[in-house]
């Protein structure tokens, strides 16, 4: 394993937590092997370990990103991790509440939906 995927594996685990990478990892076929290295190593591995925003800020900024292109599982995975990166439950509602102003009522709804679920 290189060092960049050994990294971005290591921090997936603990953004998105152990259950989730092991059932990923256990779904790879040879369609999606391939993705799933790319994802690990650029995603995780180069973006997230970046030293110029902390993971609870990256956290806050994909939560709103994902909310802004309505893509549900995503943002329920990714409330999952922001709460483990140190984001409230009050701080992600002012996301919400601010994703309500620049990315519509519908979207913010939506996601407002997924976040009770996920908190529930």
């Amino acid at each position: 394993m290189t060092d960049q995927k050994q990294r971005g594996m290591e921090v997936r685990r603990a953004v998105l937590g152990d259950e989730h990478v092991d059932r990923a990892e256990a779904s790879r076929t040879p369609l999606t092997e391939e993705f799933q290295d790319l994802l690990t190593r650029y995603a995780w591995g180069e973006i997230w370990t970046r030293p110029g925003l902390d993971r609870r800020t990256r956290s806050c900024i994909t939560v709103a990103m994902l909310v802004a292109l309505h893509r549900e599982g995503e943002l329920e995975l990714h409330l999952r991790g922001a709460l483990r990166n140190g984001v409230t439950v009050d701080e992600l509602k002012e996301i919400l509440l601010q994703t309500a102003i620049y990315c519509g009522i519908p979207a913010a709804n939506s996601a407002f939906g997924v976040a009770a679920k996920v908190l529930a």
